[in-house]
């Protein structure tokens, strides 16, 4: 495990890391020198194809609360976040609308039962669809009791937490920006709810928390502002 402190000069290698006997090698950051100022872990290729149509997704779509506490897979993981926020054009058009194509959103992945990915906070990065190591500590419990004690984000495989820079948008449109920051965190948990529901996941959107709390456990830069945390799971 990557112990805590500022991320070295580096670019990341997958190490898988066996467990205990039989368990499942998990794969955490390590580092080679190299010229990236950061710790990355590549996703897999999102697909682009499903086997569930958007009207049965749209059908099917409910606030899932209880989970079999069985791990997510990778693949999964990247396909969540995909939906959340993936590049979709060549521009850097994402899976969802933002005003002014100004991206004010950040995606943080709070990692605690995910197989082949050590537990621990990550940011995503759209245009490379990689995870930025935050830090190495499985921080579902705290986030929780930030959360109010509310079960799901503790029992959730992972929690999709989803912040906003409001500078981005608010320095073209003013104070209104604020309000096109909030709609476009609903348009991206919206497609974080199909996808898993798309899936076979059960996820639900949690709004009541301390924000500076949950914003000090994810390790925050000061501009951003927490909007929403996301517990998804296996449907118990």
């Amino acid at each position: 495990m990557i112990p805590p402190g500022p991320p070295p000069t580096t670019i990341t290698l997958f190490l898988w890391l066996a467990g205990c006997t039989g368990s499942t090698p998990a794969a955490t950051p390590t580092t080679v020198p190299g010229t990236s100022d950061y710790e990355t872990v590549a996703l897999p290729e999102a697909r682009l194809t499903g086997n569930v149509s958007l009207e049965e997704t749209l059908l099917n779509r409910r606030s899932v609360r209880q989970y079999t506490g069985e791990a997510l897979t990778l693949e999964e993981v990247s396909q969540l976040l995909w939906a959340a926020q993936g590049i979709t054009a060549s521009w850097g058009g994402r899976t969802a609308p933002s005003a002014g194509a100004l991206y004010p959103l950040e995606v943080y992945l709070v990692a605690g039962n995910v197989k082949g990915l050590a537990p621990g906070v990550y940011k995503y990065k759209p245009d490379r669809h990689e995870l930025i190591w935050v830090k190495g500590k499985d921080v579902r419990v705290e986030l929780a009791q930030a959360a109010l004690s509310q079960a799901p984000v503790r029992d959730g495989a992972i929690d999709i937490v989803i912040s906003a820079v409001y500078e981005r948008t608010t320095r073209k449109y003013g104070d209104r920006g604020i309000r096109y920051v909030h709609m476009e965190a609903g348009h991206a948990a919206q497609n974080i709810y199909l996808q898993a529901t798309a899936l076979g996941l059960g996820t639900v959107t949690i709004g009541a928390f301390d924000d500076e709390l949950v914003e000090e456990i994810l390790s925050m830069p000061e501009e951003e502002a927490s909007l929403y945390i996301i517990p998804v799971g296996r449907r118990d």
